[in-house]
């Protein structure tokens, strides 16, 4: 991105944060009066100033790269409805069936049917057995048969559109309740892209002193063994503390969680761009993201055990050559 294309995105990201920020101020003096529960569930799960104490400059460069961003809050006011019925709710139901339907227009509502109840149910209670599975429908179409002329056709159903971006829901909610089990978590961040949670986002507040990345990855770690089921779905793990972003997959060690560098792959950003915008920007742009997920997602395995990579060109992730700090 060049110092030009920086400023007019940077200007856009200023106006979409006055207003994320003014939906903040109202959500926070809002829920606590108004005793809302959300979803109409009766359990209690944290504050009102739990739910909105993300920066609203994550949520912004979701914006400024053509997401729909909603708060919790907002979906509890009733002001959105994410076809969600309750907390331990994974997916997206509704929204996953609509984009299905687009998707696949040809396929009988048989089809779709089956293929979603395919990708929501699981067959195994091992984490990464299961991430492997819904990766491989992905990235390769769920097989369903159906009846059609009196005869049984065996056909392809797929789960994202890469030919037509527009096909595709793009969807980050902050924060995300969750139930499973006794638990009860709120990540920060969940993303959505047509009704399935591809990627969560774990913040990691400047407030505290203490903070550091490995907060948020211990975080995340504790998500996966207490609501593994979210994690089924999963595709990317981010920690991300102010304007600083680390990314890594479900079995990554916290030394593999790592900064992304550039945005459109070729060049480093412009001086003055955050690693918050590159890793946004050069991760979950829609074209970026697919072409990710894709093609550059592997699982290796290593005796009994599964490894989940994401293969990265070492451009992506070195630090900055000396000559571009000094480039305007």
């Amino acid at each position: 991105m060049n110092p030009a294309q920086l400023k007019k995105t940077t200007a856009k990201a200023s106006r979409i944060t006055r207003k994320l920020r003014r939906r903040f101020d109202f959500t926070q003096s809002a829920m606590p009066g108004l005793g809302i529960p959300l979803l109409k569930s009766k359990l209690r799960v944290g504050g009102a100033s739990r739910r909105v104490a993300i920066a609203p400059s994550l949520l912004t460069w979701f914006e400024v790269i053509g997401y729909t961003v909603l708060l919790e809050p907002d979906i509890a006011l009733g002001k959105h409805q994410i076809g969600r019925n309750s907390y331990s709710d994974m997916v997206l139901y509704q929204r996953l069936h609509n984009a299905l339907q687009k998707i696949n227009p040809t396929k009988p509502d048989e089809a779709i049917a089956a293929a979603i109840h395919q990708v929501t149910c699981t067959e195994s209670f091992d984490l990464l057995e299961n991430n492997r599975r819904f990766h491989k429908f992905l990235t390769n179409g769920v097989k369903v048969e159906y009846l059609y002329n009196e005869e049984i056709v065996h056909d392809f159903v797929w789960l994202i559109d890469t030919s037509n971006l527009l096909n595709n829901d793009w969807l980050a909610i902050h924060p995300l309740t969750v139930v499973e089990g006794s638990y009860t978590h709120c990540p920060d961040v969940v993303v959505f892209i047509n009704g399935l949670p591809l990627a969560v986002i774990a913040s990691i507040q400047l407030s505290d002193e203490q903070a550091t990345f490995k907060e948020g990855y211990q975080r995340i770690q504790t998500y996966c063994q207490q609501i593994p089921k979210l994690f089924d779905y999963n595709t990317f793990l981010v920690v991300t503390y102010g304007n600083r972003a680390r990314i890594g997959t479900l079995t990554s060690d916290w030394q593999e969680f790592l900064p992304w560098r550039t945005i459109d792959g070729e060049d480093f950003p412009a001086k003055g761009a955050t690693e918050l915008e590159v890793l946004i920007q050069g991760i979950f742009d829609k074209r970026r993201f697919l072409e990710q997920v894709l093609h550059l997602i592997v699982f290796e395995e290593n005796g009994s055990s599964i490894s989940k990579k994401l293969l990265r060109r070492p451009f992506c992730t070195t630090q900055y050559p000396k000559k571009s700090l000094h480039q305007g």
